[in-house]
């Protein structure tokens, strides 16, 4: 089983390339942080990244999400982020190691449980607001630079999925397979 990580700065499209994938017929995993994030607006709590808490939040829920992407028969898988994004997203915010997110980086250094190469969806150079997503544009290019440089220091290569329609990026990552 191959599984390749769709990675990216927040409004970059991967969502979108994912749903286009899975029309495909591939198997693909969910993203963890912008399903967190509701689940604790709807609960009452405006700004659910505020918590340092919320890191631990997230990789759990990437790990129930990747379990099940494992039993999946699909022999090419796609993951909407990793914990790599989240150890990323943890230095966006700020925040020190939290008590999940280094047991989830040892389990990615020591399995290897996805392909090296990590699909690196750039940025259309615009940040599209929603309820989760409240970062401006000039922070999500900062965001994505944070993202590539934690990969590589990881031991990922990344493929850089240029800007385009989702049926172009599709295309690309599909070649590139």
């Amino acid at each position: 089983m191959r599984r390749f990580i769709l990675t990216g700065t927040p409004g970059a499209g991967k969502t979108a390339i994912l749903r286009q994938l899975e029309f495909e017929g591939f198997g693909v995993v969910e993203e963890a942080a912008t399903d967190v994030i509701a689940l604790e607006q709807a609960k009452g709590v405006a700004e659910p990244w505020a918590d340092p808490g919320f890191i631990d939040k997230v990789v759990l829920l990437q790990e129930v999400r990747a379990a099940r992407g494992h039993r999946l028969p699909d022999q090419v898988q796609f993951h909407d982020r990793s914990p790599i994004c989240t150890a990323a997203l943890a230095q966006f915010l700020g925040y020190a190691a939290s008590d999940q997110l280094p047991r989830a980086l040892r389990h990615i250094e020591t399995e290897r449980p996805y392909e090296r190469r990590v699909f690196f969806i750039r940025s259309p150079g615009f940040v599209t607001p929603t309820e989760a997503r409240r970062i401006s544009a000039e922070e999500a290019l900062h965001f994505e630079m944070l993202h590539e440089r934690t990969y590589v220091a990881h031991g990922f290569d990344l493929i850089p999925v240029a800007p385009g329609s989702v049926v172009d990026r599709v295309a690309a990552i599909l070649r590139a397979l």
